[in-house]
């Protein structure tokens, strides 16, 4: 066992409960969790402005590399919502300018490596994992994918059908409708944070399109490039050297950040779906981003509130009242931009208005009945006890040392969660609830029939509909006309 996960095994075994008879679970005692020290990324730059971070693990044989590119969704034209998701799926498929698709893929096969590629909203993200004997190669290929893709037209195609099959089921699910348009409803329609892919966008863009975008934001200086596994420093930087070293560094261009709306218009929204026996609803604003000062007053308010099993959503709305299906909430924080701050459930139709009222409830509960010093030290020890099941292997550690490099933070921010999550008291949780979970500026938002509701929605405040009909499907591209 490397030494690193024997910390961790040492970290857990202090954190079982004292060997005690007990009558109740209640009654149990735990010790502090033992101290463990999470290891640090060796942090290097190369002249063309590429970040590399290098965490050795010497356990397997085996080489993991991740690249972060500043290439998110959050930067899509809006009359081309989808461009990067698309583009970022062909960029592996596709194959390169040397290596079509499927010899790349062969090449990936018979050497037990793989190269995969998701977009989020603020960055692109590949990753290649092989053999510690293979990855010097493996490192090459994957350069040639991120410097060199071909965008094959008909991967394109390909990809973007899949892309529209989605579209047309994207109403499918309650929940899912749920959280889109609150989505757009927090951020605003204007905003990257809030959209979603059309037929319409996905038939407009083009090969040239992505090749546009590949031009535009792929460069070293825009990008970061981790590497965890079994290697030293110096090897794995001679390996980058020669697959990234003669990379040309982007030109001095600052894209705009994707921008949001600051306030929403409280009220009640509602969209209709009558296929499903059940409402979904969710109410709330914007959040934080992960920098704010509240952060950690936050995230135990969230335990208090709504992301645990002992949680009062959950005990209060599902258990004691049983209104409620599935029921969570949180005030949610992101790397660079706020998250929302939100309560959701999914109830029966017929006590729609009766989970509606509850949720409100506990939103304003934070308030008139404080989170507890019980509630307080219960949230507080179940952040400190999981918190180790983030950072158990390297993988993991580099995974989120590469979040914070992207966006600015300092190198330790991982490292200081511990301590800044022991250091929160009651008043600080008080006062970070008043603060930003605010039941007076919610937007409220139904999903579900229009029959059958305990209560008029209209009882609530005035009703806002909210669209989700979806238009026809394009149809597929015929045959070319010709000789």
């Amino acid at each position: 066992m490397s030494r690193f996960r024997s910390f961790l095994a040492l970290a857990l075994l202090a954190a079982l409960p004292v060997a005690a008879q007990v009558d109740r679970v209640q009654d149990l005692r735990y010790p502090p969790l033992a101290p463990f020290d999470i290891p640090q990324a060796q942090r290097i730059e190369l002249d063309n402005g590429l970040v590399v971070l290098l965490l050795e693990d010497h356990e397997l044989p085996m080489v993991e590399a991740t690249v972060l590119v500043r290439a998110g969704s959050g930067y899509d034209p809006a009359d081309k919502i989808g461009l990067a998701e698309l583009a970022g799926r062909v960029l592996r498929t596709g194959g390169t300018e040397t290596m079509n698709g499927d010899q790349l893929d062969d090449w990936l096969e018979s050497r037990a490596a793989a190269i995969e590629v998701g977009v989020q909203d603020d960055a692109a993200r590949v990753t290649m994992n092989s053999l510690k004997k293979d990855f010097p190669d493996a490192l090459r290929l994957l350069a040639d994918v991120l410097r060199r893709p071909a965008f094959d037209p008909g991967k394109l195609e390909v990809e973007r059908n899949r892309a529209i099959t989605n579209v047309a089921r994207q109403n499918d699910e309650l929940l899912g409708i749920l959280f889109r348009e609150f989505r757009e409803i927090v951020y605003g329609p204007d905003s990257p944070y809030g959209w979603s892919q059309t037929y319409e966008t996905l038939r407009a863009i083009s090969r040239e399109d992505a090749l546009a975008w590949h031009r535009q934001m792929f460069h070293p200086d825009r990008t970061i490039l981790g590497l965890v596994g079994d290697f030293s420093s110096a090897e794995a930087t001679r390996w980058v050297r020669e697959a990234f070293g003669d990379w040309a560094r982007g030109p001095e261009t600052k894209l705009a950040a994707p921008a949001w709306r600051e306030r929403l218009t409280p009220g009640i929204y509602y969209a209709e779906k009558d296929d499903v026996p059940q409402s979904g609803i969710i109410m709330g604003h914007l959040g934080v981003r992960r920098d704010h000062p509240d952060y950690y007053a936050l995230e135990v308010m969230n335990q208090v509130l709504g992301t645990s099993t002992s949680s009062r959503l959950f005990n209060n709305v599902r258990t004691k009242k049983g209104l409620a299906y599935a029921v969570g909430g949180q005030v949610g924080s992101a790397w660079d931009h706020p998250g929302t701050a939100m309560i959701f459930t999914s109830t029966k139709v017929e006590t729609t208005g009766a989970a509606l009222e509850a949720l409100l409830e506990e939103a304003r509960n934070l308030k008139a009945a404080p989170p507890t010093e019980a509630e307080i030290d219960v949230a507080k020890r179940g952040l400190l006890d999981s918190f180790i099941f983030r950072v158990d292997s390297p993988r993991r550690v580099l995974g989120q040392q590469l979040q914070t490099e992207l966006h600015g933070y300092p190198r330790d921010w991982l490292s200081r969660y511990r301590a800044g999550i022991e250091a929160v008291n009651p008043a600080q949780v008080r006062d970070a609830a008043a603060r930003h979970l605010r039941s007076d500026e919610f937007a409220i938002l139904v999903v579900g029939p229009n029959q059958g509701q305990d209560k008029p929605l209209a009882t609530f405040g005035k009703v806002t509909t909210v669209d989700i009909t979806l238009p026809q499907p394009p149809a597929p591209p015929g045959p070319k006309s010709g000789r």
